[in-house]
């Protein structure tokens, strides 16, 4: 079994397992190793993350496929647990899902997430307490259809991303989507909600008959642990883009430091030092390898 089947037979597995998987988001390949050496389940490759770390734009879709496909990659590469790829609303049409479908699996992903957005999309976290049209379900359902019978073999993972509580449409309308994505084919269904009570969340887990496992991403409702979450009937919870932020107000602070004290030795005690990046990439045992040869 090569590297890439091994990995998706884990995240298959994990979705199926009796403990949930923890993931996390990353931006590029050095977080999503720091992520692998914390012993998390698997690496959520944040297209948030993507767009304004890599390329300092809106998460709006300006960042193509293959661009965001490239980030995987490298994240992949550097990592031993299942690579799961936010790929927004499929970079386009029917065919644009097909084409991404195809793209990533036989680039070795583990799995990809689409979501009933409207290409280009918008940050759902941005839009505030407006309601906004989605993707007609039937039309949606077709997409993940297309994209299921894209797939070479049955280990990639598709998750099929609902938009209706946080686009403001309600639980009925979660319900049937979830239904007929689950029906097309989706292998997990994740439910998007900004209800930091979670009354949205339980009101669909009460509705919905189920099918297929249940995703979340609790950036909207933080104060619940994997583990409650867990209990509630999600299987793999993302930590979807703490480590951005956290990189980017370290940076911030960094910066301010520099800029008031005007020299290097200002900042030594808050940043890691030199060596430790050098342990981090396996510099020595690098060296120790062109030693040998």
């Amino acid at each position: 079994m090569n590297k890439a089947s091994q990995k998706r037979k884990l995240l298959r597995q994990g979705l199926t397992g009796s403990k949930p998987i923890a993931a996390v988001g990353a931006h590029d390949a050095m977080s999503a190793q720091m992520i692998d050496s914390q012993g998390f389940d698997a690496i959520w490759v944040s297209g948030f993350g993507v767009s304004t770390m890599a390329f300092a734009v809106p998460d709006a879709n300006l960042v193509t496929m293959s661009e965001a496909l490239a980030a995987a990659v490298r994240m992949d590469s550097a990592v031993n647990i299942p690579v799961v790829a936010d790929c927004d609303n499929g970079f386009g049409g029917l065919a644009n899902v097909m084409r991404t479908v195809r793209s990533y699996e036989s680039a070795g992903i583990a799995g990809i997430c689409i979501e009933d957005n409207h290409f280009p999309k918008r940050n759902s976290l941005y839009l505030g307490e407006s309601k906004r049209d989605l993707i007609p379900m039937e039309e949606q359902a077709r997409r993940i259809r297309a994209g299921k019978k894209a797939q070479e073999s049955d280990e990639f993972v598709f998750i099929a991303r609902v938009e209706s509580l946080i686009a403001g449409h309600g639980v009925a309308d979660a319900c049937r989507r979830a239904d007929a994505y689950v029906e097309a084919g989706a292998d997990a269904i994740l439910m998007h909600s900004k209800d930091k009570t979670l009354q949205e969340i339980e009101a669909f887990l009460t509705e919905w008959q189920g099918g297929a496992p249940l995703v979340a991403v609790p950036t909207l409702f933080p104060d619940f642990t994997v583990e409650q979450l867990h209990d509630k009937g999600f299987q793999m919870v993302i930590l979807a883009n703490q480590m951005m932020r956290a990189s980017v107000k370290a940076m911030e602070e960094t910066l301010a430091v520099l800029k008031r004290e005007r020299k290097a030795a200002a900042v030594d005690g808050t940043i890691a030092p030199v060596n430790h990046i050098f342990d981090l990439v396996k510099t020595k045992e690098l060296i120790a390898l062109e030693d040998q040869i």
